[in-house]
C-alpha cells in the first residue's frame, strides 16, 4: 500500500478518535479533539500532493480519498448539530450535496467522463474545515451564524456548479 493511501486510512482512523475525544469528559476536550480534526485535515492535503507528485493515484485512493472526507465533516456536523450549535438543516444540505455530486460522477463515468473537483468545490472544502475547525473554539453567536452561512453558501454554489457544468448528462427523457 503506497503512502497516499496509508493517509487516507489514518484519516479515517482518526475519526473514531477524534469523537471520542469530544464525548470523552476531561479539561480542553473540545481542543484535542480540534487538534485531531486539523490533524486529519492535513492528511488530506498531504495524501492528495503525495499521490501526485510520486505518481501514486490509485483506484483505491480515488474512491477512498473523498470518503474520508465526507466521513470526517459528516462526523464533526453531526456533533455541532447534538450540541446545538448547527441547525440539522445545515448538516443535510451538506450531506445532500455530497450525495447528489457523487451520483452526478458515477452518472459521468457511465458515460465515459470524469468530473474532476471544481475551483468552488475546493472553495467549498476549505471554507468547511476553516469554519468547522474554528466552531470548536466556541464563537461568538455573529461569527458562529457567519460560519453557517458560509457553509451553506459555499455548498450550494459549489453543487449548482457541478450541475450547470454537466447538465449533459442528465436527461429527464432517457
Amino acid at each position: 500500500m503506497n503512502t497516499a493511501n496509508k493517509l487516507t486510512i489514518l484519516r479515517i482512523a482518526l475519526i473514531p478518535v477524534f469523537l471520542a475525544l469530544l464525548y470523552i469528559d476531561f479539561p480542553y476536550n473540545r481542543y484535542v479533539a480540534m487538534g485531531v480534526f486539523i490533524l486529519a485535515g492535513v492528511t488530506d492535503i498531504a495524501d492528495g500532493q503525495i499521490a501526485r507528485n510520486r505518481g501514486q493515484v490509485t483506484v483505491f485512493g480515488k474512491f477512498l480519498d473523498p470518503l474520508a472526507d465526507k466521513l470526517l465533516v459528516l462526523a464533526a456536523m453531526l456533533w455541532f448539530v447534538e450540541q446545538g450549535l448547527m441547525p440539522a438543516w445545515v448538516a443535510l444540505i451538506v450531506t445532500m450535496r455530497e450525495f447528489l455530486v457523487t451520483g452526478l460522477r458515477l452518472v459521468a463515468v457511465e458515460a465515459g467522463r470524469v468530473i474532476a473537483a471544481g475551483l468552488l468545490g475546493k472553495i467549498k472544502t476549505v471554507v468547511t474545515m476553516v469554519c468547522l475547525t474554528a466552531m470548536f473554539l466556541e464563537l461568538k453567536p455573529w461569527m458562529l451564524i457567519g460560519c453557517l452561512a458560509l457553509i451553506t453558501a459555499t455548498t450550494l454554489v459549489s453543487g449548482i456548479e457541478y450541475f450547470i457544468k454537466n447538465r449533459d448528462l442528465i436527461s429527464w427523457r432517457k
